[in-house]
């Protein structure tokens, strides 16, 4: 009796480990570009205003992030994502950062929220609701938050995570994504192509 409990303990804290945290699925191939009709989607920005990701484009790249409010994940890494798209944003990459949580079940992921979240951060770059979370689904993406950094011929140069340590930023060994970034930035290839993203599951709206 006290082994069949033991494992049956284990199954739930494993299962309770798988829902709140999850890995990327997938997602577009690297040298794919990005689906037309996902880039040229129109999505509210938290100014008001309509864009697509094909309207914020860079000369030397974009970049791509899927994140939300409410994710451990995505808050660990948020101040980080926001400085390194404020900071590239100005070396030629356009940047947009994409939430296509449903705020039916997650309300700190509703559009004020968003929009409180992106004064507090100070955001100089794009914060879109996707709407349907089609553009997500288009992406092939499947946590927050998740990279997609296209070269300036708009094929996917890297996907995946932000860096090796989420919890202690002063303990980070391996800055995937601005490694990347500075290779997409000087015209070159990422040594760094991929790595396994890691987050919550998206939150699909229905």
């Amino acid at each position: 009796m006290k082994l069949a409990s033991l494992v049956s303990a284990v199954a739930i804290v494993a299962g309770a480990a798988s829902a709140w945290a999850a890995e990327s699925k997938g997602g577009l191939g690297l040298g794919t570009k990005a689906p037309d009709a996902a880039a040229k989607t129109k999505m509210k920005n938290v100014d008001g205003k309509m864009l697509s990701i094909a309207d914020a484009a860079g000369k030397s790249g974009t970049l791509v992030v899927f994140t939300c409010n409410h994710c451990p994940f995505a808050k660990d890494w948020e101040q980080r994502i926001v400085e390194l798209a404020n900071t590239y944003a100005g070396k030629g990459i356009g940047v947009v950062l994409v939430n296509a949580n449903d705020p039916a079940t997650h309300p700190e992921d509703g559009y004020e929220e968003m929009q409180t979240r992106a004064k507090s951060r100070g955001m100089k770059i794009p914060y879109l609701v996707d709407a349907t979370s089609g553009v997500a689904r288009a992406f092939g993406a499947s946590v927050t938050p998740e990279a997609f950094l296209f070269d300036k011929t708009g094929k996917l140069a890297y996907h995946g995570t932000i860096d090796d340590n989420r919890k202690e930023p002063d303990k980070v060994k391996a800055r995937y994504l601005k490694d990347a970034l500075d290779a997409v930035v000087a015209g070159k290839a990422p040594a760094v192509p991929e790595t396994k993203g890691l987050g919550c599951g998206i939150k699909f709206r229905s």
